[in-house]
């Protein structure tokens, strides 16, 4: 029964990859799909969903991991200050009102919470992921600073969400368990053991990455390789030495990406080409190991408090954050309401639970799991047609801030490394 289900498994993936342009501009996406097959493949019986459970962290630490890096590898630093106040903004303001708005919200309608769990939970609602809003990335209709706005927030507020998702569960695991120090020391050693251990081996991994560019020792074939080594590197050098990860995976990535300033042309290709095979995985196992059993928890507090989270705390959230910018009241909106919530909340979900123990365990997964599927459906379902009213939105105000062309992530840098003759040997190649 087994091979069964791999067997559909696979042809699901092949099907889906032959039609996926054709069904672009349907309201189905990707995660939809592969999340629908999942539920649909739990009821036949011919996989255990234990084990598929088993698999899923497997392969979602592995995901985490890789996608972490690759997004942090592809976000141009210095362009970032200068020219994308819109992310910086929805990330260093959006974000923690986010959260802050989440927790009261939380408060509200879970009064039998502790804050701490009800802050929890309105962090890991706060992570986006852009994945599910595919059709909306890449509509071209869409003005590119637009889409460039949601893909550098998305590739940045799971790597920033994910310190504080950390401390929070070692406070409540300390909190259960009557030894806060001590789960505060080891919440602190994560949050900072983690990025120092990714610096070293981002800025170390571009340094040696350039060094064989400009020797001609390597080429495009190799250059993936060294990439994907270099971020289960920063996680491995982190877990050993007593930090986070995931965490280090993100900065190594930072570091990495703008070492190299977009010299590394694997960065840019995985995740939208192999990358999928990744996701659309997690995401069929994610619905055969853990959606059946959340939707069998989903009472109607938990829908209350997940609705309140996608229609008024992120988008007020955001339409606070880009007060005082050029964006219109358009813009706000369509920010605010397209901040799906994906891999990144149940994976998030999952890594703390060792932390926080049984009890919140059996509350705050499925509220994450949840927040997941619905999220996918109605992202999904209103990504063509609100994607579409808002180009048309744009069209009608003429010249406007949101049609403003972007340069591409490191694109003056690339010039210059071709007038310095660096990397024209990787091209021969």
């Amino acid at each position: 029964m087994f091979e069964t289900a791999l067997i559909l498994v696979a042809l699901l993936v092949l099907v889906f990859a032959l039609v996926a342009q054709r069904i672009a501009r349907w309201p189905l996406t990707a995660p939809m799909v592969f999340l629908g097959a999942g539920v649909l493949l739990s009821q036949t019986g011919w996989v255990d969903p234990h084990e598929g459970e088993h698999a899923l962290h497997i392969l979602a630490e592995a995901t985490l991991v890789i996608l972490l890096f690759l997004d942090a590898s592809q976000i141009d630093l210095a362009q970032f200050k200068r020219q994308h106040i819109w992310p910086q903004r929805m990330l260093l303001i959006g974000l923690p009102l986010s959260i802050a708005i989440g927790t009261v919200a939380n408060v509200v309608f879970l009064p039998e919470w502790p804050i701490l769990a009800a802050a929890l939970a309105a962090a890991l609602l706060a992570p986006t992921d852009a994945a599910l809003g595919q059709s909306v990335v890449s509509n071209k209709r869409i003005p590119g600073r637009v889409r460039r706005g949601l893909t550098v927030e998305s590739g940045l507020n799971d790597g920033l969400a994910l310190p504080i998702i950390l401390l929070l569960a070692s406070l409540l695991g300390g909190a259960s368990s009557n030894d806060a120090q001590s789960w505060l020391v080891f919440g602190a050693s994560q949050i900072v053991l983690g990025p120092i251990a990714g610096i070293a081996v981002g800025l170390t991994g571009g340094w040696a990455m350039l060094q064989a560019h400009k020797r001609g020792w390597t080429g495009e074939a190799y250059e993936g390789v060294a990439t994907l080594s270099f971020a289960a590197l920063s996680y491995l050098v982190a877990t050993q030495i007593g930090g986070n990860g995931f965490i280090a995976a993100f900065i190594a990535g930072l570091c990495f990406g703008n070492m190299l300033k977009g010299r590394c042309k694997f960065v840019f290709e995985f995740t939208e080409n192999e990358g999928q095979i990744l996701m659309w995985a997690a995401f069929l196992l994610l619905g055969l190991a853990l959606v059946p059993e959340a939707i069998a928890h989903l009472t109607p507090t938990l829908l209350a408090v997940i609705l309140v989270s996608l229609f008024l705390v992120r988008p007020l959230a955001i339409w606070i954050s880009l007060l005082g910018t050029d964006a219109s009241q358009s813009t706000r909106l369509f920010f605010g309401w397209f901040g799906p919530r994906g891999l990144a909340t149940a994976l998030f979900a999952l890594l703390i639970l060792p932390e926080i123990g049984a009890e919140w365990s059996e509350l705050i997964l499925p509220l994450a799991i949840n927040a997941v599927w619905i999220s996918a459906v109605l992202h999904g379902v209103s990504a063509v047609v609100l994607g579409d009213a808002y180009s048309k939105a744009v069209e009608r105000m003429g010249a406007c801030p949101e049609r403003e062309a972007m340069p591409e992530p490191f694109e003056a840098s690339n010039e210059q490394v071709n007038n310095m003759g660096i990397g024209a040997q990787n091209e021969q190649d």
